[in-house]
């Protein structure tokens, strides 16, 4: 695992704000790298890795190369659900969720350095426990109806202005982020915007990168 400034010079806190691209579960690896390069290229600054159909051979290759990719454009690389993974791709970090371990544990393995970020769905308690165990970032959600898990419980905007009074890390909204709710988000408190199908499908991700980072631009004094 790399130091906290292996993307460009990024330091953690400073560095966790704006669009945070989510990789979809593409088998494709060069329709994967070219989309991305054109959401990096956009402007977007943080990537996590996640794809849960491939194989871990496949999974390896793909953070390898999204690595590469991230290292040319100074962006973070996070790795979704795997510890082993992000050290073996020498990624800036990783996010877990609930049933993926533990996140001491992970502290512990991944070093100071290293991003940890924690899923905490509707949940301040969760939240709170995160906090604790060394979390960087909180990710709430899912705000929206989503494709990726279109089963998900619905979290309220009322949560990240809750959990910026109480907590102070940076949070992360996520689930079915479109360029059309984005701003009620940002207004509510949310300092990255977690984004998947309205950039990995859309006709030209680039221009959506742009679009969705015009919205962190309007939010900014």
């Amino acid at each position: 695992m790399k130091s906290r400034s292996a993307a460009g010079g990024a330091n953690t806190r400073n560095s966790l704000q704006g669009l945070y691209a989510i990789t979809p579960d593409w088998a494709d690896t060069r329709r994967l790298l070219v989309a991305t390069e054109a959401i990096l290229a956009g402007g977007c600054r943080i990537l996590q890795y996640r794809n849960k159909a491939a194989s871990d051979c496949h999974r390896q290759e793909q953070a390898v190369a999204l690595r590469g990719l991230t290292r040319r454009y100074g962006a973070l690389l996070i790795i979704n659900d795997d510890v082993d993974l992000g050290l073996f791709a020498e990624a800036d970090g990783v996010h877990l969720g609930e049933d993926d371990g533990e996140l001491a544990a992970a502290r512990e393995r991944l070093g100071s350095a290293a991003i940890l970020g924690a899923s905490c769905y509707q949940s301040l308690d969760l939240a709170r426990n995160a906090a604790r165990a060394g979390a960087d970032y909180l990710a709430f959600g899912s705000f929206f109806a989503s494709a990726t898990k279109p089963l998900a419980r619905r979290a309220d905007p009322a949560l990240l202005a809750a959990a910026r009074v109480e907590i102070g890390l940076p949070l992360c909204a996520i689930g079915g982020v479109t360029l059309d709710n984005a701003a009620p988000l940002l207004s509510a408190g949310a300092d990255m915007l977690a984004v998947i199908t309205a950039l990995y499908e859309a006709a030209d991700p680039g221009l959506a990168t742009e679009q969705f980072i015009k919205h962190f631009e309007e939010k900014t004094p």
